[in-house]
């Protein structure tokens, strides 16, 4: 049959090029070993003959595809499935679908209030108990500092909000604004800790109405504000500007004019740090291999990502100056590294609280995004900023200010 040859083929080429600890197991009981000298590490298992396209392509959107709608079932341990799709993918990517996602993620996307309120409320608003199961105890939706590389996920995270709320000089007084404020963690340590005024806005239902519990629970309603808004409707005057996970929703084309909002709010004397997910494609392509497709697909609609280079020539032509830029990739690693653990232990309560697919969709977007971030596939940067031409500084000479340790 014809399938079977292209199958037999497809299989010795991975034979000869690169043998992978991989079994297929097909609907007829055939089985084949893409490294017959190698147990397997991970069994695929393919029901029918419909299915055998997702693996004859295997991007990372079509194998993720095939898992996600039960098109195949996997077995192993979720650091080795990651670790085959994406070798198989590697082996099979090719200069034309790269291109394509490249234009694709440049031209296609749209954004306006009603398509990015639609597109935060499908990633965020699954359920508040749903994320509960394998964030920290402060639900920080974001990447975690290790300062010294072996805290655990909670002290991770109040580091890094303390890093970045040290980093911008956050004073007792000041006016903060926080972009894409999540549950209220960042607005809550900002005013309980550095004695801030906060407007937090997210554009998540789910995430208001808790972030305002808690904030009534530490009784800080005259301190912080929460709000359902727009960033684009948000008026007044900011000492201080944070968004931290938030721009990578924002668009390409838009970029430009976010950072012009953000200039626009923050007072003379103002800083401000934009903490987002970067491509590292110096074109600001998708992250290869299809994952960008499958994101774009099942978790993050109308996400875009841009290359660093990208975000500081935006951020200079918006009037804004970048005084300190920080990767941390290989923070968001272990923290998306640790979230997969989580997800992983918690898979019985998280069945109960969503379907199989939406189960499948993160397990395997948790830990593909750690290897991502690993292999530099994607970066997260910080940046500091404050109003283009000043003439004295707003910041200490040197960045010793940012690791002083304070009672």
């Amino acid at each position: 049959m014809f399938w079977e040859k292209k199958l037999e083929n497809w299989v010795n080429d991975i034979r000869k090029t690169s043998p992978l600890p991989l079994r297929l197991e097909l609907w007829t009981g055939q089985k084949y070993d893409l490294n017959p000298d190698e147990d397997p590490k991970v069994v695929i298992r393919i029901p029918e003959l419909a299915s055998l396209s997702y693996l004859l392509k295997p991007t990372l959107d079509n194998l993720g595809t095939a898992y996600v709608e039960g098109k195949i079932e996997v077995q192993g341990t979720l650091n080795d499935m990651i670790t085959m799709g994406n070798s198989l993918a590697d082996m099979f990517d090719t200069p034309a679908s790269t291109t394509a996602a490249k234009f694709r993620h440049y031209f296609g996307g749209r954004h306006n209030r009603k398509i990015d309120a639609e597109s935060i409320g499908y990633h965020y608003d699954v359920s508040n108990e749903f994320y509960q199961q394998w964030l920290d105890p402060n639900m920080v939706y974001s990447c975690g500092y290790f300062e010294n590389g072996d805290e655990d996920l909670a002290t991770a995270q109040i580091k890094k909000i303390d890093h970045i709320l040290t980093k911008i000089r956050v004073r007792p007084g000041d006016r903060l604004l926080d972009i894409g404020c999540g549950w209220g963690a960042l607005a809550i340590r900002a005013a309980e800790k550095f004695g801030a005024s906060v407007v937090g806005i997210t554009l998540s239902k789910n995430q208001y109405e808790l972030a305002r519990q808690r904030v009534r629970e530490k009784g800080l309603e005259d301190k912080i504000d929460i709000r359902i808004q727009d960033y684009r409707d948000v008026t007044g005057q900011f000492d201080r500007i944070t968004s931290v996970g938030m721009f990578e929703h924002v668009g390409l084309r838009y970029l430009v004019d976010y950072f012009k909002i953000i200039n626009r709010l923050l007072k003379d004397d103002g800083i401000a740090m934009n903490h987002g997910i970067t491509s590292c494609d110096p074109d600001s392509g998708e992250t290869p291999f299809g994952g960008g497709e499958f994101i774009e697909k099942y978790v993050f609609p109308n996400g875009e990502l841009p290359h660093i280079g990208l975000v500081l020539k935006n951020m200079q032509e918006a009037g804004l100056e970048a005084l300190d830029i920080e990767n941390l990739r290989h923070h968001y690693a272990k923290t998306c590294g640790i979230w997969a653990e989580n997800f992983e232990k918690a898979t019985t309560a998280i069945k109960q609280l969503t379907d199989e697919k939406r189960y499948r969709i993160w397990r395997v977007y948790l830990a593909g995004c750690s290897y991502a971030f690993a292999l530099d596939r994607v970066a997260i940067f910080q940046v500091v900023c404050i109003k283009s031409g000043r003439t004295s500084p707003l910041l200490p000479m040197s960045r010793n200010y940012i690791y002083e340790k304070k009672d």
